[in-house]
């Protein structure tokens, strides 16, 4: 299986450069134009934040993984990018390396159940893009197959591994109905368009969204459909809120005990959650004193995301074996494939000797014992070939070691000099 692979990703480049050759999906299809029918037969082209592949099986032996990497590179106009940046694969390796991809374990965060959606969306704009084949397909197939059983019957996804996730967790688990509350996310950098996101997610009731520039916050906000807070005044309004995430980059705390304090007086001493994800911190610590608040640090927050990365480092064998069982299905029928044409090979071969041993001396026989001669030796062909035909579909059938199938379709090639018989004929023509 002449299948190939290049990969940028967190292993091998630096988010600038793995920035740089992201791919939307209209670029996909332009790269797929390019390459699809000149380059590979068929293949696959994932494109996530964290890495970019391009799988394919060459249309000639002369491609090298290094011609690929260049084609990308010159796709998105990215220079100052090396062969060091990229990771190769080639036949086995690229198919157990999209496996990995798929259930999540080669993931920059173990068991990010993103990929797998991501992967299966790669693999319908292939097969949008008509860039898919027979094997193709069955690899694909397999693919979602593994990531579905590593999702299924593991907990390699299982607990928050980030902290935005995990402040979202820990809220859920104070307040058990998050369809009643309403929340309000202070900064709209990343870490909280993600918890904004994953509060959404969750189902929250009301969503508020508050930033320096009002600019990035609308845009959020128009997303996830949350009410935009001018930055100015939104310490008016903290006590409509029964939960707050802050993730500013304010160099200084921006909500004082004070300011707390008389937030719940207002609210009657509602219970109030404060996840402060900021680094330095936003909110004054000591509020955690102020009775009914539940008050959450980056430091806190680290230590369930340790704990849970933890947890799933110890389902990644688990995973493996999954990936190995899927492996193995997978080559037993590939293999499979190889022996029909085997078996008819075969036939046509001894067909072929009989048929020219009859020629030579047929002269020597009567037009009835030409006959009979005719009959018999095909008889004693079909017997010859009986033990090895079925022998052959044995394997096909039960699902044997793909090594063992290789292997016996490999001696039984070479001892009768098959492909060598096809290749003479072939140089005839």
């Amino acid at each position: 299986m002449n299948l190939s692979a290049i990969s940028i990703n967190h292993h091998s480049a630096s988010v600038d450069l793995r920035e740089a050759l992201h791919l939307s999906e209209e670029e996909i299809a332009e790269l797929v134009a390019k390459i699809k029918g000149n380059v590979f037969s068929e293949g696959l082209v994932i494109s996530t934040c964290n890495r970019t592949e391009i799988y394919g099986f060459p249309v000639n032996d002369k491609l090298l993984l290094p011609d690929i990497q260049k084609i990308l590179a010159e796709h998105k106009s990215v220079k100052n990018i090396s062969a060091e940046n990229f990771q190769t694969f080639h036949s086995f390796s690229a198919i157990e390396h999209l496996f990995r991809v798929a259930t999540g374990i080669d993931s920059m965060l173990i068991g990010d159940n993103q990929i797998f959606k991501q992967v299966k969306d790669s693999f319908q704009l292939a097969e949008d893009l008509s860039f898919t084949g027979v094997i193709s397909k069955r690899i694909f197939d397999a693919a979602i197959k593994t990531g579905k059983r590593a999702i299924n019957e593991t907990l390699i996804s299982e607990g928050a591994v980030t902290v935005s996730y995990a402040a979202v967790q820990l809220i859920e688990k104070i307040f058990s109905n998050l369809s009643k509350k309403s929340a309000l996310v202070i900064g709209a950098g990343e870490t909280g368009e993600i918890a904004a996101k994953h509060l959404r997610d969750r189902g929250i009731g009301r969503l508020s969204i508050t930033n320096r520039t009002i600019e990035r916050a609308e845009k959020i906000g128009s997303s996830l459909n949350a009410k935009i807070l001018p930055f100015s005044k939104f310490k008016e309004f903290i006590h409509d809120y029964d939960i707050i995430i802050s993730a500013t980059s304010a160099p200084e705390l921006i909500l004082s005990k004070t300011d707390i304090e008389n937030a719940m007086k207002h609210r009657n001493y509602s219970a109030m959650v404060l996840m402060d994800i900021a680094v330095p911190r936003d909110i004054d610590p000591a509020s955690k004193k102020i009775e009914y608040v539940f008050y959450h640090d980056i430091d806190s927050l680290n230590i369930i995301v340790e704990q849970n990365l933890a947890k799933r480092r110890e389902e990644i064998p688990k995973v493996e074996k999954i990936i190995t069982e899927e492996l193995d299905a997978l080559m037993n029928w590939y293999h499979s494939l190889e022996a029909g044409p085997t078996i008819k090979s075969l036939r046509d071969y001894f067909e072929a000797v009989r048929a020219e041993e009859i020629s030579k001396n047929k002269n020597r026989f009567s037009d009835d014992d030409q006959e009979k001669l005719d009959i018999i030796t095909k008889r004693i062909i079909n017997k010859i070939l009986h033990q090895p035909m079925v022998e052959l579909k044995k394997l096909s059938d039960n699902d044997s070691g793909s090594n063992e199938m290789a292997a016996r379709i490999s001696i039984l090639r070479e001892i009768f000099g098959i492909d060598k018989t096809k290749n003479k004929e072939e140089n005839k023509e």
